[in-house]
């Protein structure tokens, strides 16, 4: 099953010119011991990183692209700060088009390697994703570069790739579908937030199954998002209307977005759902990425467990009862991100034994 499996609540794309990869269909993990420990006793994480390139973008990317080629074009323009980057480069790649990106200068090592190995043209923008000014005009360029008549633009945010993100959406009617079921009915979603496209895409998603009848009414949809890209959950939880951009001063790869983006609707549709915004500082989230790993076994890159540390502090916060059906979405696999891996083991090695220390240490002296 892929995301083609809800192609009557997608935009129009005939057989002959839908990709997919066997994207979707991801599981919904109850948490073993973060969730117990705490009393919070339905905390479920939604494992997006066995998608074909590691995370949740390859939804956009099968959508995106297979678009692209019923609109006869053979070049692919994006931005990536990595897993979009990697998710088009590898659906352009099984569609035998070109795929250019122009790079988040924060981006990590492991997904251009990732991009490269798909056979994207990419190159980094300096300060791109981090100042405000040159992240708007370096999409403006990349908006000339994509009307091109060979081309077509597809960068992860609503306000850029709306049919795109429609692949986003089936997210929430994978969780609407599991809500439907006895166990669990889902209460709360968790959602990271860098431009604010994954969270809208949820939200949207989840109203629409609820508009069709397939869950009474959607979950809370909570947008979380580190201290230092703070766009959309200050504002949302301030009860202002508007996002903000921001200069971006999070460590947290992939969700450095100082800029709006989808921004205003995502507050519209979180409030309407009845969630709310989070912010969260670095350190909760590379505990929550080590917590993640170690006491759950789910390995992923720290934006992924930015979910988790807001459901944690809503949880402290009394925003959330214990027997609430939360669910944190698990954004992205740990191996995207290698200099947060090292900080996740840094007190851990390796070491070589002889076969005489290796029988005792499995025997004694």
């Amino acid at each position: 099953m892929s995301i083609w499996h809800y192609a009557d609540w997608l935009s129009p794309c005939d057989l002959e010119h839908r990709i997919s990869l066997g994207e979707g269909n991801t599981p919904l993990i109850r948490s073993r011991r973060i969730g117990p420990a705490l009393g919070l006793k339905r905390l479920f994480f939604k494992v997006e990183t066995t998608n074909p390139t590691g995370s949740y973008k390859d939804r956009f990317a099968a959508a995106a692209i297979s678009d692209l080629l019923a609109n006869g074009k053979t070049r692919c323009v994006s931005t990536s700060s990595g897993n979009t980057g990697s998710a088009l480069a590898a659906y352009c790649a099984a569609a035998n088009v070109t795929c250019e990106l122009a790079i988040i200068i924060t981006a990590p090592e492991g997904k251009l390697r990732q991009m490269e190995a798909y056979g994207a043209d990419l190159y980094k923008v300096e300060d791109f994703g981090l100042d405000p000014e040159i992240t708007e005009e370096t999409f403006e360029l990349i908006k000339q570069d994509g009307s091109a008549a060979d081309a077509q633009m597809h960068i992860s945010a609503f306000c850029y790739s709306p049919i795109g993100m429609t692949g986003v959406q089936t997210l929430g009617y994978e969780l609407a579908e599991a809500s439907a079921a006895s166990d669990p009915v889902i209460d709360h979603v968790f959602s990271c937030s860098g431009g604010g496209g994954l969270t809208l895409a949820v939200a949207r998603g989840l109203a629409r199954a609820a508009e069709e009848g397939l869950i009474r009414h959607s979950p809370a949809v909570h947008c979380v998002q580190p201290e230092g890209n703070n766009t959309i959950a200050g504002p949302l939880r301030q009860g202002q209307d508007q996002a903000q951009s921001c200069e971006c001063t999070t460590s947290v790869s992939g969700l450095q977005v100082a800029s709006v983006l989808d921004g205003h609707d995502v507050i519209t549709a979180c409030r309407a759902s009845g969630g709310t915004g989070h912010l969260v500082d670095d350190e909760s989230v590379w505990q929550c990425q080590q917590r993640l790993a170690r006491e759950e076994g789910i390995f992923c890159e720290p934006a992924a467990a930015v979910p988790l540390a807001g459901a944690l502090r809503a949880y402290e916060e009394g925003l959330i009862s214990a027997d609430a059906g939360v669910v944190c979405l698990v954004t992205g696999s740990g191996f995207k991100d290698e200099a947060a891996l090292d900080r996740m083991i840094a007190d851990q090695q390796c070491p070589t034994i002889t076969l005489d220390q290796m029988r005792q240490k499995r025997h004694g002296p």
